[in-house]
């Protein structure tokens, strides 16, 4: 198995963009938290009418 590392590019340039772009950041994670939330309730409610959603049927 190999194994990746990330380079981070290390800009000098304002601390403001990078505040800017760490909120926006928090706001796309809360965001994507929501999203998951929701297919929990969902998958809690009712797995077998949501996997069926997925399923081929007659070999399409």
């Amino acid at each position: 198995m190999s194994t990746h590392e990330q380079i981070q590019p290390t800009g000098g340039h304002g601390d403001d963009a990078s505040e800017a772009s760490d909120a926006a950041g928090q706001a796309q994670v809360a965001g994507v938290d929501d999203i998951l939330d929701e297919i929990d309730s969902v998958l809690e409610t009712n797995a077998a009418a949501f996997v069926q959603g997925f399923v081929q049927k007659g070999g399409e």
